[in-house]
């Protein structure tokens, strides 16, 4: 099972790899298929004449999945380290032309206490890990991230909605000041009637890396299920506020709906 999840993490699941056996091999389909196929279809499709600009984006994208962004922030990314002054509009559009081609999906940032959705930022996912390693010649091979692609994609794949979701709380310091703090939960998912808010958490080797992993989800005011799902092998489980543990392969494979 370690040698299936570590391809998987570096080449995807797209079927055909399933039938190539060197590493080589994979890596070269992934390239091919990334550049003849995706690239060539960006680019004719919407006559983009400046290619260089979709290739250093494209090569961000794929450097900052499980991360907030925008259009005006990777603008600011653009002037400070490549040294070029491209407009947000001219950066939403080129991000609306990956989403069209199927490489990457946005998911928009909800409010849970203030059941809303809040414009910006967001973070995008890559609908094949393989075709995102390709794009950066498999440098960054982060399972923390690429594991939150991947429940991302399954998600997905079984039919859930999914947003990335934010829980506001104000408590006040030791000076008896009110701060606002933001608590990320990282899935925020619906199907039908049925929601679930999902952490995803590469390792918990101490209590207060658990704590920290619960705390979103303990600060969610509502009684929907509440799950965290964690790299090791572990069974399904609950914690005395009913937030669940999962390992990652039960949850990619088993039938924990």
């Amino acid at each position: 099972m370690d040698d299936a999840w570590d391809s998987y993490v570096r080449y995807g699941g797209l079927p055909y790899t399933l039938s190539l056996e060197g590493d080589e091999e994979k890596a070269d389909y992934l390239f091919s298929l990334f550049e003849k196929m995706y690239m060539t279809d960006i680019l004719d499709r919407h006559r983009i004449r400046n290619r260089e600009e979709m290739d250093e984006l494209l090569d961000i994208l794929s450097s900052v999945i499980g991360a907030y962004t925008n259009p005006a922030k990777l603008s600011r990314v653009f002037k400070s380290e490549k040294h070029k002054v491209i407009s947000d509009a001219t950066i939403k559009r080129f991000i609306s032309y990956v989403e069209d081609a199927f490489l990457i999906v946005k998911a928009k940032r909800y409010d849970i206490k203030g059941k809303k959705y809040v414009g910006s930022p967001a973070k995008y996912y890559f609908e094949d890990i393989g075709l995102r390693n390709a794009r950066i010649n498999f440098r960054q091979i982060e399972e923390t991230h690429i594991m939150e692609n991947i429940i991302f994609n399954e998600l997905r794949l079984r039919g859930f909605k999914v947003d990335v979701g934010v829980v506001e709380k104000y408590q006040k310091d030791k000076d008896d000041k009110t701060n606002r703090i933001n608590y990320e939960v990282d899935f925020v998912t619906n199907k039908g009637s049925q929601r679930i808010y999902i952490q995803s958490a590469y390792a918990i080797p101490t209590k207060e890396k658990e704590d920290q992993e619960m705390r979103s989800l303990n600060n969610i005011p509502d009684l929907f299920r509440k799950m965290i799902v964690v790299k090791d092998n572990i069974k399904l489980r609950r914690s005395e506020e009913g937030i669940e543990a999962i390992g990652l392969m039960e949850f990619l494979l088993g039938d924990w709906e």
